[in-house]
């Protein structure tokens, strides 16, 4: 992955460019052809790797058509030991307008490498419904947002435990924020075969009531069946597996209505679940907890 900066004339720009597996590199190249002028920096992670840093591996595997590759993250511990049995845990944050697993190099993914540390591995892959593959692979997600590429996460998943059998395939738990907070909570509630447990922080959850430029891209108008079937008010009667929900009572992004409608409609179907709200809290502050309390639920039941 690169990113570029001219100069003012036009002439040159600065490269700097990495993998999540290899450290950032800086040069100089000609803005006529491309060809590099001069080299100007190598990060140097040689602290980072005597701490005992390892490197996120890149993993790719076939989707849910047995033939298309998705393309993810494996993270481990670093004190990961093959000769163990790990429970997997999966951040999710997935859907259309982009692509969302980390393509550069992350010293520190706040989403993944302390959930990693405590014992788990954790995953993240990009699905059928993302964005920057093609029309067609984008196209999953018209009308059909429930599907949030869970069919594709979990075929590559299951080709990843069996790589690597010290991955728990029977203990797979997911989080997720946000988008990832309606998705999480979406994969328990029709996936439960697969899903263990889930921790979902600021869902938008129902999209009849969330932003209402972004759903109409992807579901149209006018509101039709598309809407309720993905909507986890209208499927939290399927919950069987321990779901924890965390809402802010100051976003402003993300209605924090659209959790407490799916309170609401869990304690109508008498499930147990866990709710916590943060007064006076906003999307940043639940992601900065999502680690800590994505832990403590996850932790417990996978």
């Amino acid at each position: 992955m690169h990113k570029a900066w001219f100069s003012q004339d036009m002439n040159y720009l600065v490269d700097v460019y990495s993998m999540v597996d290899k450290a950032p590199v800086a040069v100089l190249r000609s803005a006529k052809d491309g060809k590099i002028v001069m080299p100007l920096e190598t990060a140097d992670i040689s602290k980072l790797v005597a701490e005992g840093w390892k490197a996120p591996e890149v993993f790719v595997a076939k989707g849910r058509d047995g033939k298309t590759d998705m393309w993810g993250l494996i993270v481990r511990p670093s004190n990961f030991d093959p000769t163990k049995k790990y429970p997997v845990i999966e951040y999710i944050y997935q859907g259309p307008g982009d692509q969302y697993v980390p393509k550069t190099f992350i010293p520190y993914n706040w989403y993944m490498t302390s959930l990693a540390e405590l014992g788990f591995i954790v995953v993240m892959v990009d699905g059928m419904s993302t964005s920057f593959r093609s029309r067609e692979f984008e196209n999953v997600c018209y009308k059909n947002l429930k599907d949030a590429g869970l069919p594709d996460h979990m075929a590559w998943i299951k080709a990843a435990t069996q790589k690597y059998p010290y991955m728990d395939i029977d203990r797979v738990g997911i989080y997720g924020c946000s988008a990832g907070g309606q998705e999480s909570t979406s994969a328990v509630l029709l996936h439960p075969e697969f899903y263990k447990a889930a921790y979902s922080a600021c869902g938008c959850h129902d999209n009849r009531m969330d932003k209402i430029w972004w759903n109409e891209l992807w579901l149209g108008y006018p509101v039709g069946d598309a809407y309720k079937e993905g909507s986890n008010v209208e499927n939290a009667h399927l919950l069987s597996r321990p779901l924890m929900l965390v809402v802010g009572e100051m976003d402003d992004n993300v209605d924090p209505a659209s959790t407490m409608q799916v309170v609401n409609a869990l304690i109508k179907a008498n499930k147990d679940f866990e709710l916590v709200v943060i007064p006076g809290a906003t999307i940043r502050w639940e992601k900065t907890l999502a680690n800590i309390s994505a832990t403590i639920s996850l932790s417990v039941t996978c």
